[in-house]
């Protein structure tokens, strides 16, 4: 959660706050810093929340200041063995530091890691204690919603792994007392894990209404990331690209697809948990989430990099196996690294089939490997190499430095620039790391063409849906260059962009092997 950026909290090397002595820096937020600490007396470690009110505004602070009662009056009164604990809280008083004066410090236990920086350290793995650590986090939350509160700000930022296979839910500034059915907090909370309702229902002078089902919401898009290696349950590259992905499908608009690496139990169960209506959420407690979560306990799961790696050696195979014979079959390997922001399912390798590339194809050699990968991140067969380079050719001829001005709808100017000819706009939230070196740009050809097909298959997965599924890639590439909200909303290719398909048709049939 948060209200703005702010700078880190500088406290020197050795404060005192209360009986705890600070040590190195752990981490910061919107609105304060932690440090690593231990007692004076008996070392026990600890860390230590400083909490700031300085560079707020009048509102801000007022915010701040509720939220900050809560964290201390819930930290102290918490005693469960997946709740992190809070042993004391100081209000700061040092006149001759006026940067520390009136500061808020929370001593609580100190943990090794946050759930959040173990998903980042390996993305597209699953964790080999996801089961372990997504029961500890249920049972948090019963034993919170059986008390009566909600926590309001479950993400993986707010567990944390300690010693011993400790698994504490923390952060409790939004964790509030039901007051009947729901509680209010301050409008505020994490865009990729907030329910629903969050967008729609109105905010009154006592706050945002918030239920135990937002909870649930949340525990699904965790155990969704924790399971699949990190990858959110909706598509998009942002944060505010998910939200909108997930209120489409809230409003019916778009079905809930969730990634190819999750068990079958616990897809049922992440389902459940991700339901649009509250209220059908709420059937799901605390304590029936942690029942069914304890009976999904099963021994630990091959590793998606695992899984990978098979399917690279199976590939390497088939390559060898084909130029032995005289065939020619490209199959390069996708990286070991899907961005969290990617479509549920696009990870799954289809069929090698649906991976061949005509090694005749007038296709740039330096772009081959990109439009493989690109197509073998994507389950759906539609979404072929070959098609991806006939969209190519369609719309830039392969050229990566190609421009253009076209009028869209009412008339309007839309510039598109590269070898997949986006829209810078359109490309920041749909944008993938085609080439791994952590940035995308739209006019770098590997992080242009892997968003490409990861657009592609959002478009196809949509058309299955709505029952659209004859010449498929005909309606991939009118979607594409119109959208897929025109092509659903005229059950076919617009008029407008008939002569366009039918280019990149004759494309897809020179491509083809």
């Amino acid at each position: 959660m948060g209200l703005g950026s702010t700078p880190p909290i500088d406290v020197p090397d050795g404060y005192r706050v209360g009986p705890w002595r600070i040590n190195t820096p752990i981490g910061s937020g919107s609105w304060g810093s932690v440090y690593a600490a231990e007692h004076v007396e008996d070392g026990t470690r600890a860390a230590v929340k400083f909490l700031r009110t300085d560079l707020l505004t009048p509102g801000q602070r007022g915010d701040m200041s509720e939220l900050v009662a809560r964290e201390v009056k819930f930290s102290l009164e918490a005693d469960h063995p997946h709740l992190v604990r809070t042993h004391a809280a100081h209000t700061v008083r040092d006149r001759d530091r006026p940067e520390l004066d009136g500061l808020i410090a929370l001593a609580m236990d100190r943990a090794e890691h946050s759930l959040q920086e173990l998903l980042a350290a390996e993305p597209g793995r699953a964790l080999p204690s996801a089961e372990r650590v997504l029961a500890g986090v249920a049972a948090g939350l019963a034993h919170l919603h059986g008390r009566g509160w909600v926590h309001g700000d479950l993400k993986p930022a707010n567990v944390l792994l300690a010693e011993g296979g400790a698994v504490w839910l923390a952060d409790f500034g939004l964790t509030t007392e039901l007051e009947g059915t729901h509680a209010y907090v301050p409008p505020l909370g994490t865009l990729d894990h907030v329910p629903p309702e969050w967008w729609s229902e109105r905010t009154g002078a006592r706050g945002t209404k918030v239920r135990p089902a937002a909870d649930v919401w949340a525990f699904g898009v965790v155990a969704h990331q924790v399971l699949s290696g990190g990858l959110h349950p909706f598509p998009g590259a942002t944060a505010r690209a998910r939200a909108l992905a997930a209120q489409a499908y809230a409003r019916g608009g778009a079905p809930l697809r969730l990634d190819a690496s999750v068990p079958p139990g616990w897809r049922a169960l992440i389902a459940d948990c991700l339901h649009p209506e509250h209220a059908v959420r709420s059937r799901l407690n605390g304590e029936q989430l942690a029942l069914r979560v304890r009976e999904l306990g099963a021994p630990e799961r091959p590793s998606r990099s695992a899984r990978r790696r098979t399917a690279v050696l199976l590939a390497t195979a088939a390559t060898a196996l084909a130029a032995a014979t005289g065939s020619a079959l490209l199959l390069t390997a996708a990286p070991d690294s899907p961005s969290t922001g990617g479509r549920s399912g696009a990870q799954a390798v289809p069929p090698a089939s649906a991976q061949a590339l005509a090694e005749h194809a007038a296709v740039p050699r330096e772009l081959r490997p990109h439009i493989t990968n690109a197509s073998m991140r994507c389950a759906d067969e539609a979404v072929s190499p070959a098609l991806i380079a006939a969209i190519l050719k369609a719309e830039s001829g392969f050229d990566v430095h190609a421009h253009r001005v076209r009028h869209g709808k009412d008339g309007i100017a839309v510039r598109e620039h590269g070898v997949a000819m986006w829209t810078p706009e359109v490309f920041r939230d749909w944008a993938k790391d085609g080439d791994g070196d952590g940035r995308t740009d739209h006019m770098n050809p590997p992080d242009a063409i892997a968003t490409l097909g990861s657009y592609l298959c959002y478009l196809a997965g949509s058309f299955r849906d709505h029952g659209m599924t004859e010449d498929l890639p005909s309606l991939l590439a009118a979607a594409y260059r119109t959208s897929g909200k025109v092509v659903r909303a005229e059950r076919g290719v617009p008029e407008r962009t008939r002569a366009h398909t039918e280019r990149m048709r004759k494309f897809l049939a020179e491509y083809a092997s």
